[in-house]
C-alpha cells in the first residue's frame, strides 16, 4: 500500500535503484576513462667478462704511475715499486686489484726481470751494504745510497742505533773522527748527517786553504828562480 502523496509504480515499471560508489581497483575506478601505460620490462645487460678490469686499469692509468724498464737494478725497482705502491694505497684496492694494475705497469723487459731475478744479486747488494765505504762520494751521495740499500733490507738496520753505528763506519776517518768526537756524540741519524755535512764542509774548506798556499809558494818559488840573474860561461 502506497503511503500518502507516493505514485504507484507501474507494473512494467522496475523501481530505482540507489547509486552506488564506483568499484576501486589498486586505487583507480574501474568506471573513470584513465589511461595506463603499459610498463616495460626491465632488462639487466650483463657486464663483458674484461670490462671491470679495463675501468679499473683506466682508473690506474689516469693516476700517470711510473712504467719501470731498467733491468737488474734493484735499487731502482724498490723506489719504483714504493711510488706504485702509493697510488695502489691510495686507489683503495684490494691485494689482486693491485696485482693486475702493477703487472700493467711492468713493461716486457721488467716482467722478464721481476720472474728471472737471481738471488745472487740479492746476496751481493746485500754484501754492498755490509762493506759499504763514502770512498770519493759526498755526504750527501753516500747517505742516498745507504738510504736504498736500507730499505732493500731493513732488517739489517732494525733501529736508530744501528744505522748510526753503520754510518759511522761507512764515512770517510777524517769525518767520523770529527762527528764522533766531543762531549755529546750523535744517537739519532738525522743528527749524525747533519754533523757529518758540517764537518765535510769544514774538510773541504781546510783542504781548500792549504792548496792556495801551497800554489802560492809554488808561484813565489817561479818568480824567485825568474829573478835570478844568469850565469855566462
Amino acid at each position: 500500500m502506497p503511503h500518502a502523496g507516493e505514485v504507484p509504480p507501474r507494473d512494467n515499471e522496475m523501481p530505482p535503484v540507489a547509486p552506488q560508489a564506483p568499484e576501486v581497483n589498486q586505487g583507480i575506478p574501474r568506471n573513470l576513462d584513465v589511461p595506463i601505460a603499459p610498463v616495460a620490462p626491465v632488462r639487466i645487460q650483463a657486464i663483458p667478462p674484461m670490462a671491470g678490469e679495463d675501468l679499473l686499469y683506466e682508473r690506474f692509468r689516469r693516476m700517470k704511475a711510473s712504467k719501470f724498464e731498467r733491468l737488474m737494478d734493484p735499487i731502482e725497482a724498490n723506489n719504483w715499486l714504493m711510488d706504485v705502491q702509493v697510488i695502489l694505497d691510495f686507489m683503495g684496492l684490494t691485494e689482486q686489484e693491485k696485482v693486475f694494475c702493477a703487472s700493467f705497469a711492468l713493461k716486457k723487459d721488467a716482467r722478464n726481470w721481476v720472474m728471472y731475478y737471481n738471488q745472487e744479486i740479492i746476496v751481493a747488494q746485500r754484501d754492498e751494504f755490509n762493506s759499504m765505504k763514502q770512498g770519493s762520494m759526498t755526504v750527501l751521495e753516500a747517505v742516498k745510497k745507504f738510504e736504498h740499500l736500507a730499505r732493500l733490507y731493513p732488517e739489517l738496520v732494525p733501529n736508530e742505533t744501528e744505522k748510526v753505528r753503520r754510518m759511522m763506519k761507512m764515512f770517510r776517518k777524517d769525518i767520523a773522527k770529527q762527528v764522533s768526537t766531543g762531549n755529546s756524540p750523535p744517537t739519532l741519524v738525522a743528527d749524525y748527517i747533519s754533523r757529518a755535512i758540517r764537518a765535510e764542509y769544514w774538510i773541504n774548506q781546510d783542504k781548500e786553504v792549504r792548496a792556495q798556499i801551497f800554489k802560492a809558494k809554488k808561484e813565489e818559488k817561479v818568480v824567485l828562480k825568474q829573478s835570478q840573474p844568469k850565469e855566462f860561461y
